[in-house]
Order: structure tokens, then C-alpha cells, then sequence
């Protein structure tokens, strides 16, 4: 049982939570609630302290079995109680359920992505929000998309606000962070078509067939994409807008073409 905020595993988990430098030094992220932790579980991602508070939490023993019987997760992982007065200092958010983990990292590269006969892949540059990414990521679960890039990223994979608004599918799709250029190279050497969504010189998103090994690709809702990327395209497409806008947030900007992709494939 841990009772003050000054035990050396309470510190690293505030430090880690609040700093992708000691994320990345440390090598570990922290998925706090139970929902996260199964699918990042289940992602044979490996333990590396389990936090759980008796008092909040009400299915202890669910969750140490698949911690502890998981290939993943480490069976002398270490498993701490703490009381709820501390646990409510160091939960990220409430509604957790009383239970956190510190969780070793690790990256897939673009060569690890294991692509089906006619992938549909989602592709982010220089997505700064975290929140808009775990967004992205829902989408990209619910529309069985084959991977998410997100390209010269201004924001870690492993940010808890990302975790939170994901609710674990950045553990359920394959996610790989790298540059444009690398990208590119890739797509183009897959022989996946690139089709950017930008305002200019564009045909309507219905209109393109997305049957064919397809990559959807946005930039940032302030800048859009950079040159390279309209440069590399296959194709340019836009949501119509109706209003007096001209651009919607990118993660609903995301959904609209991941389930357009669904729809054209499922016809």
C-alpha cells in the first residue's frame, strides 16, 4: 500500500504523465481505466507497475487474471495499492475506475505495417492536438482502416490526452509516426494511391474511387498541407461546404472520408 504522493512510483507517474520527455527517456506512458488498459493489454503491450485503488476499483481480480495471464504483460509485474485519497490526486481524469499503469513503449516503424490487397490508410501531418488524433483513431478503428500515419508529428503517440480521447484504439490500429518524405517514398513503393484533401484544384470526395489501395491524407486545419504532399498526389479532393466556413475539424473531416472508403468498397 502507497500512501504519500512522494513515493518514488507516485513521482515517475505524475512525471510521466505530465512530460513526453520523460516518456521518451524512461521508455513507459501511463493508460489509466480499465476499458484502455484491456485493449492496450490485449495489443500485447507489457506492464510494467499496475496502480489500483480497492475502493474504486470493483473487478480486481478480472483485471489482475488478464494482466497476469496476457503473453504481454509481465507476470511479476508489480501491483500497488493505493488508497482513494491519493489515487484522486494522481488520476489524470475521473471516472477511471480506480485503476493505472505504467506501460513499457514501443514504436512500429513503416515496414512493420502488414498490408492487406487493398489497404486504406490514414495519413496526418504535423497533427498538433492530441485530442483531434485520438479522434482520428476512433474513426480510423470503426472504419477497419489498416493504419494511421501521422507525419513530422508535433505531438508524442503516447500523450494520455491522446490515450483518453482514443479510449484505447491507438492500441487497436497500427499507428507509426515518421516523416513526410519517408511517407511518401513508401506509399509510392506500395503502390498506394495518395489522395489529399485540400480546397484547391480538387474533385469531390464521392466522386474518387477509394476501391484501390487507397491512403487519405490532411494536414493541419490552420495551414493544411505542405506543398510535398499536394505535390505527390494521385489525386486532390474536398468536402463540399455549404455554409460560410471552409473547413471542418479534421478528425469529422477524417470520418467523412474513412466511411466514404467504406461505403465504395462495401457497394
Amino acid at each position: 500500500m502507497i500512501t504519500s504522493t512522494q513515493n518514488p512510483k507516485i513521482k515517475q507517474l505524475l512525471q510521466l504523465q505530465q512530460k513526453s520527455s520523460e516518456r521518451r527517456k524512461a521508455g513507459l506512458f501511463v493508460v489509466e481505466g480499465q476499458r484502455e488498459l484491456q485493449h492496450c493489454i490485449g495489443a500485447d503491450f507489457e506492464i510494467d507497475t499496475l496502480f489500483i485503488c480497492p475502493e474504486i476499483c470493483t473487478n480486481i481480480e478480472e483485471i489482475l487474471k488478464l494482466a497476469t495471464s496476457c503473453n504481454s504483460a509481465a507476470a511479476n509485474s508489480r501491483i500497488l495499492e493505493l488508497p482513494s485519497s491519493l489515487y484522486e490526486k494522481i488520476a489524470y481524469r475521473g471516472g477511471t475506475e480506480g485503476i493505472i499503469a505504467t506501460v513499457k513503449a514501443r514504436s512500429l516503424k513503416l515496414s512493420d505495417l502488414k498490408l492487406e490487397s487493398s489497404p486504406l490508410i490514414m495519413i496526418l501531418e504535423s497533427v498538433e492536438k492530441p485530442g483531434n488524433l485520438g479522434a482520428v483513431l476512433r474513426s480510423a478503428d470503426a472504419a477497419g482502416a489498416d493504419a494511421v500515419i501521422v507525419c513530422d508529428p508535433l505531438t508524442d503517440l503516447y500523450n494520455p490526452n491522446l490515450i483518453r480521447s482514443s479510449i484505447g484504439a491507438i492500441f487497436t490500429v497500427p499507428c507509426v509516426a515518421c516523416s513526410s518524405e519517408e511517407c511518401i517514398n513508401w506509399l509510392k513503393t506500395n503502390s498506394i494511391q495518395i489522395l489529399t484533401a485540400q480546397l484547391q484544384d480538387s474533385s469531390l470526395y464521392y466522386q474518387t474511387d477509394m476501391c484501390r489501395p487507397t491512403a487519405l491524407v490532411m494536414g493541419t486545419e490552420a495551414t493544411g498541407l505542405t506543398p510535398q504532399w499536394r505535390q505527390a498526389a494521385d489525386a486532390h479532393i474536398r468536402i463540399p461546404m455549404l455554409g460560410s466556413l471552409d473547413s471542418l475539424n479534421v478528425s469529422v473531416s477524417a470520418a467523412i472520408l474513412l466511411f466514404e472508403a467504406v461505403r465504395q468498397r462495401n457497394n
